[in-house]
């Protein structure tokens, strides 16, 4: 750099890379020292890129509990013409959790353009990788063999898994660590093979297996919103063990005996970043669009293929563990519920966004929550319409959509 403050580099090559540096504070604030030092910069020009990174900035400004989490893990492939699939979900996810700025855990399986593995010994087939340092030294136990220095990577620099830990301890120490309260939402993803007995569902990794009845003890504690999403064959007993308030249960079978390998869980990573499944033209993709997209290119693949579909997605929010498939619903709304004394499933799920649309992404944490519980409100309202008269019904209505023109008014 020459003297005077000059960087001797214009406008366009400063801003080439200035998304990327945003994704976190001292990134945005690095950003803006170096546009404002370099005199080539016209004062128009720093003022523009403050408007684009305000997004950056608001994201940038949430607590580690209001960020989402999204855990990802992937069990043994078995038949190699499996892998191919299981690679491009892991990099499908990895690459929505960036754009969402969301803390990002993958364990098992390699994701897409990491070929090695630093102090990976020969024999190892599982690790944990951390992206964009989402699991915080403090977080982590510091006598476990992925130290601080080590679980602090970026994807280029995957986390060390040449220790005797299985996937399965993996997993239990990563949900130890996650924050159990706040308004984040936590992601689980669940993807490869699983396996029903009659009476225990597992999912099938490399090492020891996790039951149904494991994931729902680790995840008892948790009283932050949560999605656990099971694409693996035979995986419809964990909605059952899983389902409760204020979560989202997404398998990819209705059924522990539908035991094929399940086509639903690429179909699902490939409709989040896809602008097709935005349904209610919103501009951003909820789980249940996803779900609902997912589940149709399901059907499409069987159909295309003359095979009988040996898998059918169901989603859960209402917590009664029944779960409601894709063709219940009439564009993002159930028209069809599993037992007449619950409320409709698709709610919550609806209200479920990794990837935020700009306008979304202006809603502070607080008002989103308070947004949501209005809009599920409205929900029951209109499933309890037929039970009271249409003047009591508009004027509950009415009172509703008045709180939320206050809310939007506070942003």
């Amino acid at each position: 750099m020459s003297g005077g403050g000059r960087s001797g580099k214009g406008p366009q090559e400063l801003a080439r890379g200035f998304h990327n540096a945003a994704a976190t504070t001292e990134g945005i604030v690095l950003v803006i020292r170096n546009l404002a030092r370099n005199r080539a910069v016209p004062s128009v020009f720093v003022f523009f890129v403050l408007w684009l990174l305000a997004p950056g900035i608001l994201r940038a400004a949430e607590s580690d509990t209001d960020r989402p989490t999204v855990i990802v893990v992937a069990g043994a492939h078995g038949d190699d013409a499996f892998a191919a699939d299981f690679e491009l979900q892991l990099a499908t996810w990895a690459d929505v959790s960036r754009r969402a700025n969301a803390n990002h855990v993958a364990i098992g399986g390699l994701p897409a353009g990491v070929k090695s593995v630093r102090g990976r010994s020969a024999g190892a087939k599982s690790m944990i990788v951390v992206l964009d340092g989402a699991l915080r030294a403090e977080r982590a136990k510091p006598d476990s063999a992925d130290s601080p220095a080590e679980i602090e990577r970026s994807a280029d620099q995957p986390a060390n898994a040449a220790s005797g830990d299985s996937d399965r301890d993996r997993l239990k120490a990563v949900l130890v660590a996650e924050p159990k309260e706040g308004k984040g939402e936590l992601w689980l993803i669940l993807i490869g093979h699983g396996t029903f007995d009659g009476k225990q569902a597992k999912l099938n990794l490399t090492g020891p297996d996790v039951s149904a009845d494991e994931l729902a003890e680790w995840l008892d504690p948790f009283r932050r919103p949560l999605a656990v999403i099971d694409t693996t064959s035979a995986s419809a007993p964990f909605m059952a063990r899983l389902a409760a308030k204020d979560r989202v249960i997404v398998t990819s079978t209705r059924s522990g005996f539908e035991q094929n390998y399940a086509r639903f869980g690429r179909f699902l990573a490939e409709a989040l970043p896809d602008p097709r499944s935005d349904l209610d033209k919103d501009g951003q993709v909820s789980l249940l669009e996803a779900f609902l997209s997912a589940s149709h290119r399901t059907s499409e693949f069987y159909a295309t293929e003359g095979r009988l579909a040996t898998e059918h997605a169901l989603v859960d929010d209402n917590g009664d563990g029944l779960g409601t498939p894709a063709d219940w619903f009439k564009g993002v709304r159930a028209v069809k519920r599993a037992r007449d004394d619950v409320s409709a499933d698709g709610v919550r799920a609806h209200q479920f966004h990794l990837v935020r649309s700009l306008a979304e992404q202006q809603l502070s944490p607080a008002i989103r929550e308070r947004r949501d519980e209005l809009e599920r409100e409205i929900g029951r309202l209109r499933e309890a319409k037929a039970e009271m008269s249409e003047d009591v019904y508009y004027q509950k209505l009415e009172k509703i959509l008045l709180q939320l023109a206050e809310l939007y008014d506070q942003t």
